[in-house]
């Protein structure tokens, strides 16, 4: 099949969910850094989310680790997507259900209007994730690998 073919075949936003897993990774890996060396010039991305800075800093170097892990995930979910391999749209799956978990979660705890909007987003991205055409895309291969 032509490329050109199998681009007309996907279902739009295909590459931008690809894009989407790529860029958290890296927001996840910076938070990584800045939590685990802090006093960095990459400090001032804090500056866009100064709540979750201060509600992050406290447990240092242990959140950073946690960040760092989560980056490699949504990377590999985002390189195994871009190849269409099933195991990533597993992965891909799992992550956006864990983010409709947490925006419940924010619901109950009283942060209403957090938890609305991305319950919202996160629950229209797993119902892209789920839609059939989406997953026919990917291939079960041996290993993963190809």
């Amino acid at each position: 099949m032509k490329f050109e073919e199998e681009i007309q075949r996907a279902p739009r936003g295909l590459a931008a969910f690809g894009v989407f897993l790529l860029w958290g990774s890296t927001m996840a890996f910076l938070a990584a850094i800045t939590l685990t060396w802090r006093g960095t010039v990459l400090d001032r991305v804090w500056d866009l989310n100064p709540a979750g800075h201060k509600q992050l800093v406290p447990f240092g170097a242990k959140a950073g680790i946690l960040f760092f892990a989560l980056g490699v995930t949504l990377a590999a979910a985002g390189i195994g997507w871009f190849r269409k391999l099933l195991w990533a749209w597993r992965l891909a799956i799992a992550i956006i259900a864990t983010q409709v978990a947490g925006n419940i979660v924010n619901i109950l705890v009283g942060h209403i209007l957090e938890g609305a909007v991305g319950i919202t987003a996160s629950s229209a991205l797993l119902f892209y994730l789920l839609r059939r055409r989406v997953r026919d895309c990917f291939q079960e291969t041996l290993a993963g690998l190809r």
